[in-house]
């Protein structure tokens, strides 16, 4: 009989070998990665059956590898479960809304892993045994219809600064990035903006007005050149009807939305400028995929909602106490231990 396989991501080697060991002792075949970067690779490689990842780790974070593997249709449905000694229920919700099934605080016993990991295998091969043949679609199989169903649709190029779609327009258009980087954006009485998202190669935009049967609740403009993909509403609501695994696709992307936006306005009601940054830094690296990024300082000023001069100000200091290098409008993440631990 074919074992399960396990994934664990840890960086403390000692807890690492601590799982492990319960693990092997159990039976369950073991991969193992001592850091994020580590994780997301070896999850895409080995394709298993349950991950097991802590939350804060240097260079990418257990958000950090649960959002990439989201997005990943080879990935997204795997069962994945955090380790971690921090209890606040916005870190839980957090992982929660980002689609993980359970969380398990440190000091943990065997027990209480062993009954966990077990529960969310069981689950899955429930579903799976209830799912007819017929019914499964195979990760390969719906990437390979999605892009079928991208192929020839109509292309616009879009200057920098370019307005892509505007708050109030009828949502005729769900938008796909297929090159360059889009951001989404809110405007006040006043004039002033809020970026309330970044959108880069293979990502969608627009998709809640249309569910929702309402007009654009904001703004998009290219970054730099893009060239966008734009499929017609009445596309895109059938192939949501007769695409096995698309229903599913953008009801995660909404729920991760969703909490991205929730963590957003928690850090503007109540956090420092300073975590405010860092919690942005952490997250363009994720959405970037890198530790280097570009962005300006009025769009990046506009992402956490302060004043330019604020901005400018606190990302010196960053960059004098090392946390960041700065090269025009290019950032460098040196230490995400730090900001990701940075006090409010």
């Amino acid at each position: 009989m074919e074992k399960d396989k396990i994934l664990v991501i840890e960086d403390n080697q000692e807890v690492r070998e601590n799982i492990l060991e319960i693990l092997e002792l159990s039976n369950y075949e073991i991969v193992e990665a001592a850091h994020g970067k580590e994780g997301v690779e070896q999850a895409f490689a080995t394709l298993p059956d349950l991950i097991l990842c802590d939350v804060m780790m240097p260079e990418l974070d257990g958000f950090g590898v649960l959002r990439i593997l989201g997005r990943d249709i080879r990935t997204r449905d795997i069962p994945f479960i955090f380790l971690t000694a921090k209890t606040e229920k916005l870190d839980f919700r957090k992982g929660m809304g980002l689609g993980a099934d359970d969380y398990i605080t440190k000091p943990f016993d065997d027990t209480d892993l062993l009954a966990a990991i077990e529960m969310r295998l069981s689950k899955r091969k429930r579903l799976e045994a209830k799912t007819s043949p017929q019914q499964l679609t195979s990760p390969a199989r719906f990437q390979q219809d999605l892009d079928a169903w991208l192929e020839n649709r109509e292309e616009r190029h879009f200057q920098s600064k370019a307005i892509v779609f505007e708050e109030g327009q009828i949502a005729n258009y769900l938008y796909y990035v297929q090159h360059g980087v889009v951001k989404s954006f809110m405007l006040n009485e006043l004039g002033k903006e809020l970026i309330t998202g970044l959108f880069n190669p293979g990502q969608f935009m627009g998709y809640l007005p249309i569910l929702q049967d309402q007009v654009y609740n904001e703004n998009a403009m290219a970054l730099e050149e893009a060239t966008v993909k734009l499929i017609p509403k009445k596309d895109f609501l059938e192939f949501l009807h007769r695409t096995q695994g698309a229903s599913d696709h953008f009801l995660k992307k909404l729920a991760q939305n969703v909490t991205r936006m929730e963590q957003l306005l928690l850090d503007i009601a109540y956090s420092s400028v300073r975590k405010r940054l860092a919690n942005a830094l952490l997250d363009l690296s994720e959405q970037f995929q890198s530790d280097e990024f570009s962005i300006s300082r009025e769009n990046l000023a506009n992402v956490i909602g302060t004043a330019k001069e604020t901005l400018i100000r606190t990302l010196s200091d960053f960059k004098d106490e090392r946390l960041i290098s700065i090269e025009q409008h290019k950032i460098q993440i040196l230490n995400k231990g730090k900001l990701q631990n940075m006090p409010n």
